[in-house]
């Protein structure tokens, strides 16, 4: 009879057990949620292709990885975010450099202003830093998930930005806490106020600032374009990004799924990246139907020289507390790379006809 009851509990377990092995990785194990953060608004195309992104990783892991998501800067603007993930609060995020360089502040060296050219050279030189910054953000805790190049930045003024002296004149938002723009202002001899983002808008309408730097989907998506009325045709810089989440919270994701994960997300950021790219060329039209006149500008002109002498002053005033001396030296090397691998490739980004 013991036996009997042996043989029984025996048969029971096993069959309990190859029930439980056909069960998908959600139905075994609570599936790995990742609380995660960005300032880019809900419903516009880029935020899409990241859902989809999300979707994709959620189905081809079981459900043993979902992401959710909080839009539209719900949860504060990038520094905000950052000290919530420190705090357990929230696990990653969609991130502009300047939430990047809080966690490696050498990623911040491919936004140095005008160096880059055009798209290609900005993906050759990050494609050839990347792998370093990926193990600088692994050693500070973070995983990298996927890189994007957000577009070129612009600067939006209230009046034509004719010369010098009057720019000098306007009043200058600054992002509270970049070391970049603080330098590149300061080789300008212009002094700006300093903001969050979420503050922009407000002060625009309150006149406290004039003028802002942004990209035409960033102006637009924040409504700021609504209180300006000129642009500049030649950019400044171009903006890196990157989804990066905690080392605590990927690590508790199984190797396998994390696999998938990395797969899923490197192309879909590539994807990002395109979406980005047209959300750019779809805000430009709107901001030129708007009334938006973009000012013209000759870069042999002797203020436009001007200008790029006080970049070169603004970069090299940041080595030793961004960025290394070799770093800086071997970015700019990998630029001029690139330009002597591809001598055909004379495009420059710009919005005016004065190429």
């Amino acid at each position: 009879m013991e036996t009997r009851k042996l043989f029984i509990s025996i048969v029971l377990s096993l069959i309990t057990a190859l029930i439980s092995a056909q069960q998908p990785a959600s139905a075994q194990n609570a599936p790995v949620v990742i609380k995660m953060a960005t300032l880019a608004p809900k419903g516009t195309a880029l935020a899409k292709a990241f859902e989809e992104m999300a979707q994709e990783i959620q189905d081809k892991t079981k459900g043993e990885v979902v992401f959710k998501t909080y839009w539209g800067g719900v949860q504060g603007d990038e520094k905000d975010v950052m000290r919530k993930i420190r705090l357990g609060q929230l696990h990653g995020g969609g991130f502009m450099g300047v939430g990047l360089g809080q966690v490696v502040p050498q990623v911040r060296v491919t936004e140095i202003p005008y160096v880059f050219r055009n798209y290609d050279e900005v993906a050759y030189v990050r494609g050839k830093l990347q792998p370093e910054m990926e193990r600088l953000f692994e050693e500070r805790g973070f995983k990298v998930l996927g890189w994007m190049d957000l577009g070129f930045v612009y600067i939006f003024s209230k009046v034509p930005l004719s010369d010098l002296n009057v720019a000098r004149r306007q009043k200058w938002w600054a992002l509270e806490g970049e070391p970049l723009s603080m330098a590149m202002f300061q080789a300008l001899d212009i002094s700006p106020v300093s903001l969050s983002i979420s503050d922009v808008a407000t002060s625009l309408s309150t006149n406290l600032i004039d003028c802002a730097n942004s990209t035409p989907f960033g102006a637009v998506a924040f409504q700021w374009y609504t209180k300006f009325r000129y642009m500049t045709g030649y950019p400044s810089t171009n903006i890196q990004g990157a989804t990066i989440v905690s080392k605590d919270v990927w690590n508790r994701i199984s190797p396998a799924s994390q696999k998938i994960v990395i797969e899923v997300a490197r192309a879909k950021h590539k994807k990002i990246e395109q979406v980005t790219r047209m959300e750019d060329e779809r805000s430009l039209e709107l901001l030129k139907k708007s009334g938006i006149q973009i000012v013209k500008y000759d870069i042999k002109d002797k203020e436009m020289q001007y200008v790029f002498e006080a970049a070169k002053k603004a970069r090299e005033s940041l080595v030793g507390k961004v960025y290394s001396r070799e770093l800086l030296e071997r970015t700019l090397a990998y630029v001029e790379e690139y330009r002597r691998l591809h001598p055909e490739d004379t495009t420059v980004i710009r919005l005016d006809k004065g190429n």
